[in-house]
């Protein structure tokens, strides 16, 4: 005996125009089965209509206890972004300051500008730069 397809048929029959009902009726003949966030639908809909029996209602709201409400995950929390080192930003402003299509340092500096992270031998390089360009 298949409750859920006696209560489709009926709703089917008490609201023919319906789309919700006729959706749930093929979804469930084509594909075996409802999601609780639909069988929910339907019971509000049938709880509304007069000739559904009580005891079916029963029967759907046990069935919709019964699946496993599903939940999202929580929001995972992002990393920091790394803290800007002034000093590095400043030495860059100065040297291109000096010498404007200094191509290297256009490139640190779009790096630094776009928070990314800006590893030691690359630091080293822009002292570098610093110590031979800004005597």
């Amino acid at each position: 005996m298949d409750v859920l397809l006696d209560i489709l048929n009926e709703m089917v029959k008490a609201h023919p125009t319906s789309n919700f009902v006729n959706s749930l009726h093929q979804q469930y003949c084509n594909r075996g089965g409802l999601s609780k966030k639909q069988l929910e639908g339907l019971h509000s809909k049938a709880s509304k209509t007069a000739n559904i029996s009580q005891g079916r209602l029963a029967t759907l709201e046990a069935i919709i206890k019964k699946k496993p409400t599903r939940e999202r995950a929580a929001a995972t929390i992002t990393a920091p972004l790394p803290v800007k080192d002034e000093s590095v930003g400043k030495m860059i402003t100065a040297i291109l300051d000096k010498y404007p299509q200094h191509k290297r340092l256009l490139f640190l500096k779009s790096k630094f500008d776009n928070n990314e992270n800006i590893p030691a031998l690359e630091l080293a390089e822009i002292e570098k730069f610093g110590k031979l360009l800004l005597k």
